[in-house]
């Protein structure tokens, strides 16, 4: 039995699917974060110090959720605040249930946190990092 060949491009079309991030020489880089069953996928991002990234954010869940970026002050300051939505600023933006929106933000040589602050969110795990090296 011959092997089956796959056409290059598909093999290609495949693969660029596959890849959470993607570089544009014009602009950010481009990470797609999903919001889904009150979690952030991926938890988990890497970026190079210096680098700005564009966040875009997919709310599948039936209820609003927030994606604020910063050190762990900036964590306590929002788990501590009153503040329902946020208008949008780099890195901190409100999503509202099944919407997509963006945010971009610029990395210094420090790790970050991300995390959601609607009440109960943050405690339930809703968190991540981005670790900057």
């Amino acid at each position: 039995m011959r092997p089956r060949r796959i056409p290059v491009a598909l093999v290609l079309a495949l693969c660029a699917a596959c890849v959470p991030a993607q570089a544009d020489s014009a602009g950010p880089r481009t990470v797609e974060i999903r919001l889904r069953h009150s979690r952030f996928e991926p938890s988990t991002i890497q970026a190079e110090a210096g680098e700005t990234l564009r966040f875009v954010i997919v709310n599948t869940d039936p209820i609003d959720h927030e994606f604020i970026v910063g050190d762990r002050a900036v964590q306590e300051l929002h788990e501590g605040g009153t503040e329902a939505y946020h208008d949008p600023g780099p890195g901190e933006v409100t999503v509202l249930a099944g919407e997509t929106v963006t945010t971009t933000y610029a990395f210094d040589g420090q790790d970050l946190l991300f995390g959601c602050h609607v009440p109960g969110h943050y405690a339930y795990g809703m968190r991540g990092v981005v670790l900057v090296g």
